[in-house]
This record gives C-alpha cells, sequence and structure tokens, in this order.
C-alpha cells in the first residue's frame, strides 16, 4: 500500500465505501432467511433443503476467499473487492431471474447463490484487509468495529428488506443484490484510488515459508481466534434459521412483522459491535481477551435460556437478543487481533482465511440446527451451551494478545520476511497498551 494513502482518519465517504461492503454481503443470508418458509412453499422443499441455498452460497464462500484473499495480497486489494462485488450482485440476479425462466428453478437458484458465493471470495475480508492497510495504529480497532457494525447493521436491516420485498413475490429479495453489490463498487472505485504499488509478486515457496513463521510463532491463539469466531457465526445463523420458521409456524406471525422480530436480536448485534469497537480503541491489549470471554459466556447462557424458553416467543427473542450481545462483544476485539497479527504483506491472506472459517461456520449453521432439532431440544440448546463453554476454556488458555501482536522473525532464506515488521510494530500493539 502507498505510504500516501496511509490515512489514521478516513474520510466519511472512504469509511462508507468500505463499510458498503460488509453491509452488502451480508445481505446473502440474512436477507433470505425471513423469505426460508416462502421458498419452502414456492418450490414444494423442505426447510432442510430450503437451507441449502444458505449453505450453497456460504460453502462456495468459505472455499474462494484464501483465493481471494491472497489474489489481493498480489493485485491489490481494490480490484478483487470490485470484481467480488460485481459477480456477487450478478449471481443474484440469476437466482432472481430462475423462477421466471425455468418451471423448476431450484437448481438454477443454486447456481445463482455458487456464482454469488465466488463474488464473495473478494469482499468482507479483504475490505478488512484494506481498512488495516489505510487505517494504521489505534485508529485501525475504531475502523474494524466500524466495518464489524455495518456488518450488523446489514443484519438488522436485511430481514426487513426481505420480508418486505417477498412482499411483492417470493423471489423479489434476489433483486435487491444486484442493485446493492453494484452500486457499492461504483462508491468504492470514487472514493478509494487504486495504490500506486503493485502487489506481492513473491514466489509460492516464500510465501508458504512465511505462513510456516506465523504459524510456528502465532498458530495456536489464531487457530483459537478463528474457532471462536465461527462458532459463533455458526451459532448465529443455525438459530436464526430456526427462528424464521418458529416465529412464522407456531406463533402465525408473517411477513414485514416478522422480519422486524427477527430483526431484534441482530440489532443488538449491530449496537454492541459498534460500542465494541469505539470502547476498545487504544485498550485492545488490556480488554480483547476480557471482551472474548464475556462475549462466549454470554453465548453459552443464551442457549440455555433458549432451552427453558423454546415454545415461548418474546423469552426467547429476549434469549436470541443475548447471543447477539455475546457476539457482539467478541467479534471486533478477534477481528482486530486477527487483523493486526500479521503485516500488510500477510493481511490479505490471513483475513481471508478467517473470512474462511466464519463462511463455513454459516454453511453448516442451518442444516445442523435443522437436524439437532429432530433429536430434541435438549441437544440443540444444552449441547451449543456446552460448545461455547469449551470454547470458552480454550479461549481463556490460547487466546494472548501479546503473542499476537508481536513481529515474526524471519524465516531461514527469506530476505523479505522481516519486511514490515517495524509497521507491526508501530500498528499492531495499540499506543500505551503494555504487554
Amino acid at each position: 500500500m502507498d505510504e500516501k494513502a496511509r490515512d489514521p482518519h478516513l474520510s466519511w465517504i472512504s469509511f462508507a465505501a468500505l463499510a458498503s461492503v460488509p453491509f452488502v454481503m451480508v445481505l446473502s443470508n440474512s436477507m433470505i432467511i425471513p423469505v426460508l418458509p416462502d421458498i419452502q412453499k414456492a418450490l414444494d422443499i423442505n426447510l432442510f433443503r430450503a437451507g441449502l441455498l444458505i449453505t450453497a452460497f456460504s460453502a462456495t464462500a468459505a472455499a474462494i476467499i484464501p483465493i481471494g484473499g491472497t489474489l489481493s495480497d498480489r493485485l491489490g486489494r481494490r480490484p478483487i473487492i470490485l470484481w467480488g462485488l460485481f459477480l456477487f450482485g450478478l449471481g443474484g440476479l440469476w437466482a432472481g431471474l430462475s423462477p421466471l425462466l425455468f418451471s423448476r428453478p431450484y437448481l438454477s437458484m443454486m447456481a445463482g447463490r455458487i456464482l454469488q458465493g465466488l463474488g464473495a471470495g473478494g469482499m468482507y475480508q479483504v475490505a478488512m484487509a484494506l481498512a488495516g492497510d489505510l487505517v494504521p495504529g489505534p485508529k485501525r480497532v475504531k475502523v474494524l468495529g466500524g466495518l464489524e457494525a455495518a456488518n450488523g447493521m446489514g443484519k438488522v436491516l436485511s430481514p426487513l428488506m426481505g420480508a418486505a420485498a417477498a412482499l411483492i413475490i417470493w423471489y423479489a429479495p434476489f433483486f435487491l443484490y444486484p442493485v446493492l453489490a453494484w452500486g457499492a463498487a461504483l462508491l468504492l472505485y470514487a472514493s478509494i484510488p487504486a495504490p500506486n504499488e503493485k502487489g506481492s509478486q513473491e514466489s509460492v515457496s516464500r510465501l508458504f515459508s512465511s505462513l510456516g513463521a506465523i504459524a510456528r510463532v502465532k498458530g495456536l491463539p489464531l487457530l483459537t481466534a478463528f474457532l471462536a469466531a465461527s462458532l459463533a457465526i455458526f451459532f448465529l445463523f443455525g438459530v436464526l434459521s430456526l427462528f424464521a420458521d418458529r416465529v412464522e409456524k407456531p406463533f402465525g406471525i408473517k411477513g414485514f412483522a416478522k422480519g422486524l422480530i427477527i430483526a431484534i436480536p441482530v440489532a443488538v448485534l449491530a449496537l454492541t459491535s459498534y460500542t465494541a469497537g469505539t470502547l476498545l480503541q487504544g485498550k485492545l491489549g488490556r480488554w480483547a481477551k476480557v471482551a472474548v470471554g464475556s462475549g462466549l459466556s454470554l453465548l453459552a447462557l443464551s442457549f440455555v435460556a433458549m432451552f427453558f424458553f423454546t415454545e415461548k416467543l418474546w423469552p426467547f427473542t429476549a434469549a436470541l437478543s443475548l447471543m447477539g450481545l455475546g457476539s457482539g462483544l467478541l467479534l471486533p476485539a478477534l477481528n482486530t487481533l486477527i487483523t493486526s497479527s500479521v503485516s500488510t504483506r500477510r493481511r490479505g491472506l490471513i483475513t481471508s482465511l478467517y473470512g474462511s472459517v466464519r463462511f463455513g461456520g454459516a454453511a453448516l449453521g442451518p442444516p445442523v440446527y435443522s437436524m439437532a432439532m429432530e433429536a430434541g431440544k435438549a441437544w440443540t440448546f444444552l449441547g451449543s451451551a456446552a460448545l461455547a463453554a469449551l470454547t470458552l476454556a480454550l479461549s481463556l488458555a490460547f487466546i494472548r494478545q501479546d503473542q499476537l501482536l508481536k513481529p515474526v522473525p524471519p524465516s531461514p532464506g527469506d530476505p523479505a520476511s522481516g519486511e514490515g515488521e517495524a509497521e507491526e510494530r508501530e500498528e499492531g500493539r495499540p499506543h500505551g497498551d503494555p504487554f
């Protein structure tokens, strides 16, 4: 990244352009969650097959995101994000046209969702890496918290947008994807100039050598951070898919009112993400692990509450909001620790690997929770509480801010591997935080 492009204070339009990327990408799943019962009826399929429309996108994104991150390190962040937004919109357009073009549109809609997943490989995680490149030092945590808040705000608005569009016809939400994705691409193209320098052109052997050095120094805390984030997303999308179905069937709430109820817990997540990002600014070294531990504790408690209030709408909604509170605490801290754990040269790849595990969680959530409910609510909710508690224990044992934020020593025979270490010392460690 050109040093002249680095600025601790992004202009509001540049931040809006970056924030539009996670906002758009979260629509990929959250906007169709309230429409899943309508898709079931229109296509005459069960909830499991309807949920695979979420899995098709998320599994593809999980597989392709590391490629997008690697390409962003080599070719630059901006072109990868722009191509990702274009493909994302194109896939949404194809999924929306499928019911008009085919008498049995399910497989064609799946193809559109897979195309959207291909586009996702160049979106949110690359935008996180670009934000890390543009904003140094303690300001980074606030910007990344803002991106997570934009992601959360997308979760808030997307159920409302999906439910409102479905009032026209059940496949109308898919046509919102190209409008919003291509609009975000234009905003980013206009507000964030292309850097003067090209990305890294290093050999594959040097890449793996450098990754090996990162794994030796930071492997265990990074893996634990990845696990905690992927489980938070797995829990969220799994329970939201169940919630959308239960709001309509047992309680008879449909249409826009259903979207409003689903939006409550994700609104809590969005507000908490923004607040946590603001409060952690300059205090990452002291409070990141506390935020992660508190968030996972709240996730475990929320599942215990869901077990007792499964048949009661508003107490269950409150329990799900507690999950939103926990996720909003831990995700901004994990985002910043992971993004700041490497220098600019490796940021695209590491954040994209992080994105893959998050999308892996989103892909598994709906089908796993659909099958778990058939085994009983104890397996579903108390089992999830136990998994959250286990992850809490692992996080307390293995996530260390000092280990994640310290520079990686050069690999033998890799003269470039030490490049950027001064940047890591200056930017990865919030000023004034002792380790």
